[in-house]
């Protein structure tokens, strides 16, 4: 029996998906990390396997206006340890978003969300965002100082914003397909009608 049924390319071809969090019908942090990490996963799709990485992009906008309830932004706690001695360090939610940003707080809900085994950092880089330098006292925010900076300067990123370099790339954006308004899949269209 062929082991290869349903793995081509085109089965595990990835799409972009667009999450406006600064929209009113957003849901709350943990009901939108759960249904980001499902896109990431790939489960929404029928060839989804657990061993493999179907997943799709997601990119996330507006991170700053992330919504919690309660007193979850003076209560949540994040705790971080180097295995030191004395070492842990604590910090709350509210302090996360204003060291960090919302995406921060995003990104590790998220995180919490995706099952913990290798593929997890693979699946989390796929998360994107608008980028927001946190470099020590400071902030860049112009989308123009991202592209010119060197590899080790990129790792300091967080989501927030409303613009991204990746709207080319989305499959949905506000709830509408874009896909048959891409050239290819005009010309294919306009063949199968000439037929």
């Amino acid at each position: 029996m062929s082991q290869t049924v349903g793995r081509t390319r085109l089965a595990y071809s990835r799409a972009w998906h667009h999450v406006s969090l600064s929209s009113p019908s957003t849901p709350t942090l943990g009901r939108l990390a759960s249904r980001i990490a499902i896109l990431l996963m790939g489960k929404h799709k029928p060839i989804w396997d657990p061993s493999t990485d179907c997943g799709d992009y997601v990119v996330a906008t507006g991170c700053s206006d992330v919504l919690v309830t309660g007193k979850k932004m003076q209560q949540k706690k994040y705790y971080r340890h180097s295995t030191r001695p004395g070492s842990l360090k604590v910090i709350n939610m509210e302090g996360l978003v204003r060291k960090w940003g919302g995406g921060e707080v995003l990104k590790k809900a998220v995180r919490g969300m995706l099952p913990k085994n290798r593929l997890r950092d693979d699946r989390l880089a796929r998360l994107k965002g608008e980028w927001r330098f946190c470099h020590g006292a400071r902030e860049r925010r112009a989308m123009g100082d991202w592209w010119g900076r060197s590899r080790a300067d990129k790792r300091g990123i967080v989501f927030e914003g409303a613009a991204h370099p990746y709207r080319d790339n989305l499959v949905k954006f506000d709830g509408r397909t874009r896909i048959p308004k891409l050239a290819e899949v005009k010309t294919e269209i306009m063949k199968l009608k000439s037929i």
